[in-house]
């Protein structure tokens, strides 16, 4: 388990006096399965954060890369179906990889999160028909390419949209490399 996720499940229990498995056992005796129930669950019902309600919702459902018995797994599934997307996801994950050693991958049910010290970047196979960057460039405007991003609550100020391997270009990098840059 990385450092940040620790801390994180370590606060939990500090300030709200349970532990992580305490707040699982709550969630799954409420029978909820999905995860913005739970997030909302906690959120309205125990005053959680969305930071605290999401690392719980996240571990009760094992859908995050921590849960999970094999992360590949993750990736899988969420290529299910889009399978024409991995070879963006992996010529992504190439140049990601390489702009710094301290770069690190986190699969989730839908998504891979991409953190230096901060998330600054997630990779989305979104539909059958479109593919998403987010990226997280706080108050930076829309230019090019880069748009700002409005449905994912706060997770990434922008995205990218991609249909084809073929899209990534130097714009795409340049934008990545700044978010990396950003996030350090």
């Amino acid at each position: 388990m990385d450092q940040a996720a620790q801390t994180m499940i370590d606060n939990l229990a500090k300030n709200t006096g349970k532990s992580l498995d305490q707040w699982v056992a709550i969630v799954q005796k409420e029978d909820l399965k999905k995860h913005g129930e739970i997030v909302k669950f906690l959120k309205t019902e125990h005053e959680f954060t969305h930071g605290f309600a999401n690392l719980v919702a996240h571990k009760t459902l094992k859908s995050d890369a921590g849960s999970a018995s094999d992360t590949d797994e993750l990736i899988t599934k969420q290529y299910k179906g889009k399978e024409h997307f991995l070879p963006i996801y992996e010529k992504l994950s190439a140049e990601i990889k390489a702009l710094g050693s301290d770069v690190e991958f986190a699969p989730k049910n839908s998504y891979v999160s991409i953190k230096r010290k901060k998330q600054f970047a997630m990779l989305i196979p979104a539909t059958k028909t479109r593919y998403e960057i987010g990226i997280n460039l706080k108050g930076h405007p829309a230019e090019g390419i880069l748009e700002i991003d409005t449905k994912t609550n706060g997770m990434c100020s922008h995205k990218i949209y991609l249909t084809d391997v073929n899209d990534i270009n130097e714009e795409v990098s340049s934008w990545l490399k700044k978010a990396y840059e950003t996030a350090g």
